[in-house]
């Protein structure tokens, strides 16, 4: 009770401020951004639009290609123009959440929207947090849909020293959580913004993800002093004494390890995170020529990594976990481990390591994998639970990426196709794309209280039904930059994709089974190299603009 009436205090002298805080945004947000202003069109509507879209051909499940469908149809349902006054500059996905857009959710769902470009507000979804980044470089991860500021409970109006608004326990009755600097000196100025406001900085990574689908580096030209700044505010405020990186409950709500984050512990999470801005930092150098400038970004991220490997390994249970502010390790199990996948964080053997986790039904290997919890862990909820035990479209995207990234390309595919047949078969039962899904059984996820979670949110659970379905059950991946599209067929069926968009590219290919050979044709309106892979054997084929045919 005094958690809720200290926010409601909070939040009446917020209003009563709104118009200061609305002029406040006009002059000092967005200065790091170039697009400044919304160039009106009409949005995209989807029975206009749905000719248009990467169409999938897959003969072995059908079931597959309605979800894939139904997820569109709700996606376009969440496409906004910004509102008047809102200060946003670009047409935007929401996350079908509640009245604010969501920096991390937006991230993930530019990732499934790439397979649409430019049909469809994809990676210019971020432009509106770009344009409401403060002065510090600070980006809030929730602003509000209609009046473009921050969710007011994240807003620093008292000008503290870094906090959390609402502890490091969402269950506790703080109502603000000072952060604790050990052996390093307390940041100036003051952050715009609280703790429970700057978590999940994977910007970088999406803009990478999408560079890698449209080859747009002018793109990457635009948001390039955005993210800088954005990755040194971070290093300035959330950088902990011992080197690594501070969050609090609103990485991962109601884990149980958010606990021994308080005051100021350090999490495997956004420290590795960390890891993978500043590669995906040096990526982007790299695409646009500057060899300096990645080599820096390349040094911090092998810098920091090796301090995660030093300080957050647990040689005994071969596993990462998060810090408290002692340099105790925390010794609770969570997905937040898999960062050092995605982020190039973990050795080789370590990784290793990791990859038995996946694959053991008593902890991570369960029947929908992956769950958000060690299911060994005795707060695990086998319903779902939310970060108790919940399998999360976004985490599991995070968790394939980042095996691809050790070469564990067979378990990566396992587990999307599982996660895939899952999500499936709870839209045959139910009729909808679900924000979380049971681990030990087929259903959506509920609550620890029982309540089920939010239906129809396509928002980031689309990522699975659309992109991992064309990447992992199609077996497309492109390569824009290199002008080059791989495509492994594991289908015994006939399979391929109708108008399928790369790199500028518009291409319909197709697979079909022969006697003794697969059967490819090729149309396509430009050219490309397509690299295909199908059980042991391996063609490349240079693509001419027009119709191709080969087998295989």
């Amino acid at each position: 009770m005094m958690k809720i009436l200290g926010i409601t205090i909070l939040l009446i002298k917020m209003l009563l401020t709104a118009d200061q805080t609305i002029a406040q945004n006009d002059t000092e947000q967005g200065i790091f951004f170039t697009k400044k202003q919304y160039d009106s069109h009409p949005l995209p509507r989807y029975e206009e639009t749905k000719d248009l879209l990467p169409a999938p051909i897959y003969d072995e499940n059908p079931l597959w290609i309605e979800t894939y469908w139904k997820t569109w149809e709700l996606a376009f349902k969440n496409f906004h123009a910004p509102a008047e006054r809102s200060g946003f500059v670009s047409q935007f996905i929401d996350a079908a959440f509640n009245a604010n857009i969501f920096l991390w959710d937006t991230a993930f769902m530019t990732m499934f929207l790439n397979v649409a470009h430019p049909l469809v507000p994809g990676i210019s979804s971020l432009d509106n947090f770009y344009a409401k980044q403060h002065s510090t470089g600070e980006i809030c991860r929730e602003i509000n849909r209609t009046t473009g500021i921050d969710f007011e409970p994240w807003r620093n109006i008292e000008n503290l020293p870094l906090f959390s608004r609402w502890g490091f326990d969402e269950y506790s009755n703080q109502s603000h959580a000072e952060v604790v600097y050990k052996n390093r000196e307390v940041p100036t100025p003051n952050p715009k913004l609280t703790l429970d406001a700057l978590n999940h900085p994977i910007a970088a990574w999406a803009e990478m993800e999408s560079y890698h689908w449209t080859g747009d580096k002018k793109r990457l030209e635009m948001v390039r002093e955005a993210l800088i700044k954005y990755y040194e505010a971070l290093e300035k405020y959330l950088r902990q004494g011992n080197g690594l990186y501070i969050t609090d409950w609103a990485s991962m709500d109601n884990s149980p390890r958010t606990p021994c984050l308080e005051k100021g512990g350090t999490a495997i999470d956004i420290s590795s995170e960390m890891v993978l801005f500043a590669r995906n930092l040096a990526g982007l150098s790299t695409a646009l020529g500057d060899a300096e400038e990645a080599e820096h970004f390349t040094s911090e991220a092998d810098s920091l990594a090796a301090l995660i490997n030093q300080k957050m390994w647990d040689e005994e249970k071969k596993f990462y976990f998060d810090l408290t502010i002692d340099e105790e390790l925390c010794p609770i199990k969570t997905i937040a481990a898999f960062w050092t996948l995605i982020s190039r964080t973990a050795t080789a053997e370590r990784a290793q390591y990791l990859a038995e986790q996946l694959q053991n039904p008593n902890t991570f290997g369960r029947l929908h994998p992956v769950p958000s919890l060690s299911a060994d862990e005795d707060e695990y909820y086998p319903a779902g639970g939310y970060w108790s035990g919940a399998v999360w479209i976004a985490t599991n995207t995070m968790v394939i990426k980042g095996l691809e990234q050790y070469g564990y390309h067979t378990l990566a595919k396992e587990i999307a196709l599982k996660h895939l047949d899952a999500m499936s078969i709870v839209f045959q039962k139910t009729g909808s794309i679900w924000e979380n899904y049971a681990a030990d059984s087929i259903k959506e996820g509920v609550n620890t209280n029982g309540a089920v979670v939010v239906k129809d949110l396509v928002g980031f659970s689309g990522v699975t039904p659309i992109l991992l379905f064309l990447e992992y059950g199609i077996g497309l991946k492109p390569d824009a930059p290199k002008n080059e599209l791989i495509w492994e067929i594991s289908s015994d069926k006939r399979c391929g994709c109708e108008r399928f968009r790369f790199n500028g590219h518009v291409v319909d290919l197709l697979a079909e089974p022969k006697e003794n050979s697969t059967q490819m044709t090729v149309h396509s309106n430009g050219e490309f190299l397509l690299k295909v892979f199908h059980k042991g054997n391996t063609g490349s084929f240079s693509i001419v603009k027009g119709i191709n045919s080969f087998s295989l």
